[in-house]
């Protein structure tokens, strides 16, 4: 019986230098496998990026990956009292494994971003990311929450954590929740009574499996709106400030936008 030792090997020392290239074989052995990212721009305006995408030829199976996008950030709400701030949260991670057939039509969005920027004591839910067609019920990421601001010292706060995400969770075969922003640990000055508080820390949270920090802090500060762009899936900065007095309301920054990534083989 053959074996592999038997098979008749080539020598690569043998071979003539150029003399092979794509032509010389059936298939390129890249052919039926790649990756596709989907994503809008970068801004706190962002419409994000929804498209129709085709199966390439040769591809049968694909693996679904999405974020959502983070939640805006709150405002300063209240211009004669300190506030306790919480931190907006990123978006949600899901996937999905599916099998396909060449030609098959996806409508793939990668979530865009609320263009507003809240001066209220809550922002704005984050948008989900989704991809609809064959194989696929109800599949999404949802958008992260929103970030908060608390007026009432005599409150107990605390955050939230729903991390857990049962297989079946909207639509996918496996995704991660994430972590809510806690609310920051300030002091106020007794001399002032409630209207100087200082040494604010708060942070939002980023998408699962992505990696990137947001961190606020601030000491001292007449007003500082939550006006930076935050990395994709990011939660939203707050509007913050440690004094009261008409005209000192901050407002929160947008969330950063949702992705998508198909991997097909």
């Amino acid at each position: 019986m053959a074996d592999y030792s038997s098979y008749k090997k080539v020598n690569g020392d043998q071979l003539v230098s150029n003399s092979l290239n794509s032509a010389s074989f059936s298939d390129s052995p890249n052919q039926s496998y790649g990756v596709k990212w989907f994503y809008g721009t970068i801004c706190r305006c962002s419409p994000g990026c929804c498209c129709n995408w085709t199966v390439p030829t040769g591809v049968q199976n694909m693996w679904i990956q999405a974020w959502g996008a983070g939640g805006n950030g709150s405002g300063a709400c209240s211009c004669n009292r300190c506030h306790h701030f919480l931190g907006s949260q990123g978006g949600d991670y899901n996937s999905k494994m599916i099998t396909t057939t060449a030609g098959n039509n996806y409508s793939v969005c990668a979530a865009g971003v609320y263009p507003c920027l809240s001066r209220e004591c809550t922002g704005c839910q984050g948008c989900s990311s989704y991809v609809n067609g064959s194989n696929l019920s109800n599949f999404c990421a949802i958008g992260g929450c929103r970030g908060m601001a608390n007026t009432s010292w005599s409150t107990n706060c605390s955050s939230l954590n729903p991390c857990c995400r049962a297989p079946g969770n909207n639509g996918g075969d496996f995704g991660i929740g994430n972590h809510g922003g806690a609310w920051s640990a300030s002091r106020y000055d007794t001399y002032r009574g409630w209207c100087h508080c200082f040494q604010h820390a708060h942070s939002p949270t980023s998408a699962p499996l992505i990696g990137t920090t947001v961190y606020q802090s601030l000491r001292s500060c007449w007003i500082r709106c939550g006006c930076w762009i935050v990395p994709y899936g990011h939660g939203g900065q707050n509007g913050t400030t440690t004094y009261c007095g008409s005209g000192h309301c901050g407002q929160g920054g947008t969330g950063g936008g949702g992705l998508v990534k198909i991997t097909y083989f």
